[in-house]
């Protein structure tokens, strides 16, 4: 009786069928898991490129800043004062340059905090390896200088889509501006506006805005 009992039970095992189910479920597993990982890691080098432009454009626009905030005019001390901005547009964007007096120590801190203006100018060229993209170029000289040089110039951002500056006089906002042409006094703009484009690695575009007030001037007004 315990002998036919125990031949009448069926083998332990798996089917065909069941080994075929199991293979195909596994195989969705492991496409969903993949999937997810590629999505995580698009995104973390979505958000390192992302952060890596955001400081970078921030640096540049602090920097901008500062020298812009730091224009010189006062009939204190003798100064020469330079404050030239001029519309030029790349690859159909606007791309600004300026040609400003700063007393701004980003570039040469002197010991006293504050040396003799330095001429300084921003400007941009192509990027050869990036079409469409701008090299944005700072050069620097020394205020007591005559002529403006601009061959010492250096790559501050690689990626620049556009940068326009606007110029308030006290009424009115201007796309240039020459300090030539202005009355002494008068050679500074109240306040400058910023806006600035930066490309992202990923081929994205990062926008940065701000509006400097220029002590100076605003003084003299």
């Amino acid at each position: 009786m315990m002998m036919s009992d125990y031949k009448s039970r069926p083998e332990s095992g798996f089917t065909l069928l069941e080994m075929m189910l199991a293979v195909a479920v596994l195989g969705i597993m492991l496409v969903m898991l993949a999937s997810s990982f590629h999505t995580i890691a698009a995104s973390k080098i979505h958000a390192e490129t992302s952060m890596y432009t955001d400081r970078a454009g921030r640096a540049v626009l602090w920097e901008l800043s500062n020298e812009i905030r730091s224009a010189v005019q006062t009939p204190i001390v003798p100064s020469r004062v330079v404050f030239i901005g001029a519309g030029h547009s790349q690859f159909g964007n606007t791309a600004d340059t300026l040609t400003i007096s700063t007393l701004a120590t980003s570039h040469g801190r002197a010991l006293s905090a504050y040396g003799a203006e330095n001429i300084v100018t921003w400007s941009s060229d192509p990027n050869r390896d990036h079409p469409g993209w701008l090299l944005l170029k700072r050069s620097q000289q020394s205020g007591l200088l005559d002529a403006v040089v601009t061959n010492n110039a250096v790559i501050l951002a690689p990626n620049l889509l556009s940068l326009h500056l606007r110029y308030f006089d006290g009424q009115e906002w201007l796309e240039s501006w020459d300090s030539a042409n202005m009355p002494p006094g008068r050679q500074l703009p109240v306040a400058v506006g910023i806006d600035m484009q930066m490309a992202t690695p990923t081929g994205g575009a990062m926008n940065f805005s701000t509006q400097v007030m220029i002590p100076m001037a605003v003084s003299q007004w």
